[in-house]
């Protein structure tokens, strides 16, 4: 038998030959000529594949408080979406910026810490909370990274998505044989955050299936949560809505994809630590990654590079590092390939970049350094 080792034993062979390569909307077949025409096909296809919640008007944030910090005007901001808690945002700016700014969309990691979002890639205050300042030092190089572009003369908003932070789901609200009767008594503890973190990872397989009872999936949930927020950015008087990135390390880079081929709106795009092939998450990699990956059906339409590809030729910059534990380098390295064929194709070859860094899963100082490069080149010019 050829089958190596994978998540599917004497199947996987079989599994990973049921979606074509290249899938049957991809860019890279001959049969497609023509950009806008192929664009408009595809991510209908993805749209419809995402299963999202249905249209609502955009919401209307709430500013809290404001504050400077650190050369930094600071707004906290709440909105209420059609279902769920009100969602808690930090919008950042310089602060003695003047007129329009080009605007970043900053989208949190995952990170198997559901009890905090925002909070992971800012910093409001002098004081931050001890467990951010190891997530901080050990995913980004010890920068706040959202504030960093914020100095640069960005508009920078980040929010807490769907089940982190201010969404997540409080255990409370759930049957007591379901959250293994654990109570919520003193939530800013470490202790506390952890026990509810771990009780949070085995969740997730709950979470999925009820979306799918509801004919919705994760990503599509997501995806229609970062575009509200979006709205949110793009609606505000010193930005310039012509001018919108967003940016993400691992589930950010994930959202960052996600929303990028499903929203016109956005210029340029950067994900970091997120980039490899549904061939890889099917036979290598689906244990190393959360439910919010997956949308059934989608495979056969597009391979998993190609979702962000769908903004081409919106310029792309993906950041990779070659011992990330969470893909294998060869389908990384074939992600890479991919893309490179789709902006090719689409005469905007120069639009596209991957680079790859030593180490393991991050979103360090000099990838942030590409990063910021990439997104002056492309916003500020």
């Amino acid at each position: 038998m050829s089958t190596k080792p994978n998540m599917l034993g004497a199947y996987g062979d079989w599994a990973a030959q049921s979606a074509s390569d290249p899938p049957r909307l991809s860019f890279r077949n001959a049969h497609y000529t023509h950009l806008d025409a192929w664009r408009t096909e595809a991510r209908a296809r993805y749209i419809a594949n995402l299963l999202q919640p249905p249209p609502a008007p955009p919401p209307q944030p709430r500013l809290l408080r404001r504050a400077d910090h650190d050369g930094l005007h600071i707004e906290h901001l709440e909105w209420q979406l059609p279902y769920g808690p009100p969602t808690r945002a930090i919008f950042l700016k310089p602060a003695h910026a003047r007129g329009k700014l080009p605007a970043i969309l900053g989208l949190h990691d995952h990170g198997g810490n559901k009890y905090f979002g925002a909070r992971k890639i800012t910093r409001t205050s002098d004081s931050i909370h001890p467990d951010m300042v190891y997530h901080q030092d050990h995913y980004y190089g010890g920068a706040a990274w959202a504030n960093e572009i914020a100095k640069r003369g960005y508009a920078v908003l980040v929010h807490d998505t769907f089940m982190f932070a201010s969404r997540r789901v409080h255990l409370a609200d759930l049957p007591g044989n379901i959250r293994n009767n654990m109570v919520e008594s003193n939530p800013e503890d470490s202790a506390e955050i952890k026990r509810f973190n771990s009780f949070a990872a085995g969740h997730e397989n709950l979470v999925a299936k009820s979306l799918f009872c509801a004919g919705l999936t994760w990503p599509g949930v997501f995806v229609w949560e970062d575009q509200r927020a979006l709205d949110v950015l793009l609606s505000r008087d010193d930005v310039d809505p012509a001018r919108a990135g967003c940016c993400g390390l691992s589930g950010g880079g994930l959202r960052t994809i996600f929303l990028t081929g499903a929203d016109a709106r956005i210029q340029c795009a950067v994900p970091a630590g997120m980039m490899t092939t549904w061939r890889d998450y099917l036979l290598n990699k689906c244990h190393t990654h959360t439910w919010m990956c997956y949308i059934p059906s989608l495979p056969r339409d597009l391979d998993y590079p190609e979702i962000i590809g769908l903004n081409a030729p919106k310029p792309v910059l993906v950041l990779n590092n070659n011992e990330d534990q969470l893909f294998t380098l060869p389908e990384m390295k074939r992600a890479d390939e991919i893309l490179k064929a789709v902006y090719a194709k689409a005469g905007a070859a120069d639009r596209y970049r991957a680079s790859f860094y030593p180490g393991l899963h991050k979103f360090d100082l000099d990838m942030q350094k590409e990063a910021w490069s990439w997104f002056d080149r492309w916003l500020k010019a």
